[in-house]
């Protein structure tokens, strides 16, 4: 079916556009309609989609933390893939954040969009190992330095997700953070779990403190996707039922360098924030 790539249409996605959006979910992938219900709130998301004939055909986000932007939910319909639609709303997406503060564009490519990403530019970081279950999950006691958040915390953690990410990801930890639990060594937070945002968020600053956080996360979770980097986290996994699964990401940019700690990543925030 010959397709004239320069009808494409580009719009903001609406909550009138979700039932449509629907049609165009990926297999594997997990839901995307409260993805981007999520973005159309959020006043640091940009949600696009890429119409033709009246028709969503595309779409994808950007996702702007200051200097650095994430580019997420860059779907094609199955029925209209390889005739350049992807590269399209990658051009949009860059072209929609020009104006703003943006020195680094971000992004996990699945296997599928990796061509499409190093034409528009980008080149390789690192990559993502993913593991799934294959036996049953050992338990195992939980160091009493894990305790739940509190408000006191809250700056601590804003500023060691900083540290690790190389981003500042404040507008996005902020309102997740209520649940979360924290590690505690000489009464410094080390590492901290935030189970409502994404996959369940563990950043810490040492191995301990992020093993003891993945002994609570992962005992009842059956897929995991951890920064290759992050050996000692894979490592006891590994140990604990997970074996690697036939699936990649990769960790891809476009701009400056920023200064992320993937070692110090054990679960992520998900495939849209790395």
């Amino acid at each position: 079916m010959y397709i004239d790539i320069n009808k494409l249409q580009f719009g903001s996605v609406t909550y009138n556009d979700l039932d449509e959006i629907r049609d165009l979910q990926p297999d594997g992938w997990s839901d995307i309609v409260p993805e981007f219900e999520y973005y159309i709130k959020r006043a640091f998301c940009y949600p696009i989609k890429a119409k033709l004939n009246d028709k969503i055909v595309g779409t994808g986000a950007s996702i702007v933390f200051g200097k650095t932007c994430w580019l997420a939910h860059i779907i094609v319909h199955k029925d209209f893939r390889r005739r350049g639609i992807g590269y399209r709303i990658v051009e949009e997406l860059l072209k929609n954040t020009k104006n703003q503060s943006v020195e680094t564009y971000l992004l996990i490519a699945t296997e599928l969009g990796h061509p499409v990403y190093l034409k528009a530019g980008f080149r390789i970081v690192s990559e993502y190992a993913y593991l799934k279950r294959s036996k049953p999950w050992i338990e195992s006691t939980v160091s009493e330095n894990v305790v739940p958040y509190t408000t006191e915390y809250c700056s601590t953690i804003i500023e060691l997700d900083r540290k690790i990410s190389g981003e500042d990801r404040e507008m996005l930890l902020y309102e997740f953070l209520e649940n979360s639990i924290v590690y505690m060594e000489n009464n410094e937070v080390k590492g901290y779990y935030i189970p409502d945002l994404g996959e369940g968020l563990i950043f810490a600053d040492n191995e301990d403190a992020g093993i003891e956080l993945m002994k609570i996360k992962y005992s009842g979770v059956d897929k995991v996707v951890l920064p290759s980097d992050n050996h000692a986290g894979i490592v006891f996994l590994k140990q604990n039922g997970f074996a690697e699964a036939d699936m990649k990401g990769t960790r891809m940019i476009l701009g400056n360098d920023i200064n992320w700690q993937p070692h110090k990543i054990f679960s992520r925030t998900g495939g849209n924030f790395g």
